[in-house]
């Protein structure tokens, strides 16, 4: 029998694999078409001559969950209900041919196995995955703003144990293979060029066999044997699920609807049974869809799925291949950006500092970043092995001449970085790409004087560099466009979220950041206290606040960047005088002990009372919380609007996934454009204008602000 999305085999012992192939997408997802036919493939596995099935994939993942794509299409509730229904048609269907029929259904999974994937592989009797790195099962569709909807809040908890189904649906986070062992959500980790042969012979061993029973997985320990004992009564089940609500409102601030919908989808069925509890995942599902956070974390999704095909620049061009990276500098920043390197892409990677105790430091922190990855088991002692044999280090220039990209990541100053370029260049060979990772020099100024500007371009990481997602390049006037795109496509191969942006002070994401940390200062001038304003913003979706954030970064380096900003952008950029006490009291934040909070060991205590007397300030009043969001996030707002009027953006996609993945402004809000879209463009200029009429002209609205507001136009 012949599928359009399915290829479909049944050998000599009635064992049929069924293997995924979404004909007109390079990745499987649920799509209208591929479900429809899904149920064409399960009537003829109920067939007799069918003793086992097998499905897997065609593709280098084995279903990566639903085309989000068809939300847009739903038009209500009841729409939302029938298109899950008729999803769970055939994985009802599915789980029947073992549970009912007796034939053994096992799921051999590569690659994603993510939101219905998983659903999907949750109705098989066996679960068999790869020991790839890039295999990964989980329930992600809170990071959509949605419930799981075709039985993920169910099956799940019930597989594995509520605790752990609770943790996977609720946060999201998708599980690692020998996890997922662990936790009991896969039988069995095999090599990827045999798990479909592995996955039929179990199929084979299957059939006429009694299915053993199934327990959840639980090592024998205390804690565990307490966890399920809880699971398994009423009162102890009520327990359970009121911290699980507790940890999720911590983590959530109580701004996204989708996972306390989940932990009641998940309660309802433990205490009511599956039946209800499907119900519940499913109504639920329908009613978040049409939410204002769904909306914004699925804007999320498809910007930094486009992203992912933008090569950063508009012409055809072909990104050089790069197989030897230099990094100048070997601090937190150069170890870092030495670590993605090496770890993430197959290049051979060499750390350049002043001394063999600075290349000591630089391999010390690739080695640190690659013992956590071992012990996480993402990567084997072989790989380790691997890894660490591609670093080398120097405290020459020996090696640079055949480099094809040197990363500088030097302290931020002009003079310095002018003088590594003019060592460079006289290093490397007359192609190689020199990348500064600068937080707020302009490129054209770095390459003043360069012998080869077009081959110089900004690539502004963000610390830690094994962590935070975003890269933001940065492209002068004179940067050629395989410059550019050479630089994107090797943080693609960092495993970076890229975005291009043009040159000018501060670019574009620590351009934003000035207003918004003057607006903090303004208001502490006023007399709100620290905690005020830092819980406000961390109440309205900041991970954390404006002046805790300021003793993260450093307040030396703040007060460094400060004045760059303002001499290139004049009063819009000026904060109040008061805070230059900061640094004459030596206060530099977390680094010293000493910032707006009191710090012991490393850890902070609590705010620091004397910051006051440091900048000349009196006692403290009540400033209505209201007030300090809307002027700190008005303020963050405007000047991203002027970066993009100015044209330091390319698009206002771009300027949303540069403010949440590097700044972390909340994703529910879907990033400061989206922020005005939903607001109205008009609605922000005229608080705007307020604001401006009360506290000075810093708040003038950007005039593409006033331009959209005119013509009732939309940034999105």
């Amino acid at each position: 029998m012949t599928f359009k999305n399915f290829h479909f085999e049944l050998d000599d012992n009635g064992v049929a694999t069924v293997l995924i192939d979404r004909h007109d997408e390079s990745m499987n997802t649920l799509g209208k078409e591929l479900v429809l036919e899904l149920s064409a493939v399960v009537d003829r596995l109920e067939e007799p001559d069918v003793k086992a099935v097998v499905i897997g994939s065609s593709k280098r993942d084995f279903l990566a969950g639903a085309d989000i794509r068809m939300f847009a299409q739903i038009s209500s509730t009841d729409d939302a209900i029938k298109t899950l229904q008729a999803l769970h048609g055939p994985f009802d269907r599915l789980e029947a041919l073992h549970t009912v029929a007796g034939k053994p259904v096992i799921a051999a999974i590569h690659g994603a196995c993510l939101g219905g994937g998983l659903e999907l592989a949750l109705t098989a009797s066996m679960r068999i995955c790869t020991d790839s790195p890039k295999t990964q099962l989980g329930q992600p569709e809170v990071q959509l703003g949605l419930v799981p909807g075709a039985g993920g809040t169910q099956r799940l908890p019930e597989l594995i144990g509520l605790a752990a189904g609770l943790q996977m649906v609720v946060g999201g986070k998708p599980v690692r293979p020998y996890k997922a062992r662990k936790l009991g959500l896969v039988d069995e980790i095999v090599p990827t060029a045999v798990l479909l042969d592995v996955a039929r012979t179990r199929a084979t061993e299957a059939i006429g066999a009694k299915p053993p029973e199934r327990t959840i997985a639980l090592n024998v320990s205390t804690d565990n044997l307490m966890k399920y004992a809880l699971e398994k009564n009423p009162a102890g089940r009520k327990v359970l699920f009121k911290k699980a609500t507790e940890v999720m409102l911590k983590e959530t601030g109580g701004h996204y609807p989708a996972p306390p919908r989940a932990i009641e989808a998940i309660q309802i069925g433990a205490d009511h049974g599956r039946a209800a509890g499907i119900a519940a995942e499913m109504r639920f599902f329908a009613e978040l869809v049409f939410t204002p956070e769904a909306g914004a974390l699925q804007s999320i999704f498809f910007a930094t799925t486009q992203l992912k095909a933008d090569s950063g620049v508009d012409s055809d061009v072909t990104p050089r291949t790069v197989d030897h990276v230099a990094v100048v500098g070997g601090g937190l920043m150069g170890g870092g950006i030495a670590a993605v390197s090496a770890i993430k892409t197959d290049a051979t990677v060499r750390i350049k500092e002043v001394d063999t105790a600075g290349v000591a430091r630089g391999l010390g922190y690739v080695s640190k970043v690659v013992s956590k990855n071992a012990k996480r088991r993402r990567s084997t002692p072989f790989e380790v092995e691997k890894i660490m044999n591609r670093i080398t280090g120097s405290s020459t220039w020996s090696g640079f001449s055949n480099t094809d990209i040197v990363i500088e990541a030097v302290f931020e100053s002009l003079d310095l970085k002018r003088a590594i370029l003019a060592q460079c260049e006289e290093a490397m060979g007359s192609d190689t790409i020199f990348a500064s990772n600068t937080s707020s020099l302009p490129i054209s100024e770095i390459a003043e004087g360069a012998e080869r500007p077009e081959n110089v371009v900004g690539m502004h990481y963000f610390s830690p560099v094994e962590k935070m997602p975003l890269l933001e390049v940065i492209a002068t006037d004179k940067t050629s466009d395989e410059t550019t795109a050479t630089a994107v496509a090797v943080g693609k191969a960092q495993g970076k979220t890229v975005i291009v942006v043009n040159d000018g002070t501060g670019f574009y994401t620590t351009r934003v950041l000035g207003p918004y940390s003057n607006e903090a200062a303004y208001l502490l001038a006023e007399g709100a206290s620290v905690e005020d304003i830092d819980s406000a913003m961390a109440a309205w979706g900041f991970p954390i606040g404006p002046l805790l954030l300021a003793d993260e970064v450093g307040i030396d380096v703040g007060a460094h960047i400060a004045v760059i900003l303002y001499d290139a952008f004049g009063d819009r950029m000026a904060g109040p005088p008061m805070m230059e006490g900061l640094v004459a009291d030596d206060r530099k934040g977390r680094k010293n002990g000493r910032g707006f909070y009191v710090y012991d060991k490393g850890e902070r205590q609590g705010v620091d009372e004397t910051v006051y007397e440091a900048l000349g300030l009196g006692p403290r009043k009540d400033i209505d919380r209201s007030e300090i969001q809307e002027r700190m996030s008005l303020a963050f707002i405007n000047e991203a609007a002027h970066c993009l009027g100015d044209g330091i953006l390319r698009s206002a996609r771009d300027g949303d996934i540069g403010a949440i993945f590097g700044l972390g402004y909340p994703p529910f809000r879907g990033g400061p454009f989206w922020t005005i879209d939903q607001m109205g463009a008009e609605t922000v200029v005229d608080k705007l204008i307020v604001l401006a009429a009360k506290h000075g002209d810093r708040f003038e609205p950007a005039q593409i602000l006033r331009d959209y507001a005119a013509e009732d136009k939309k940034f999105r």
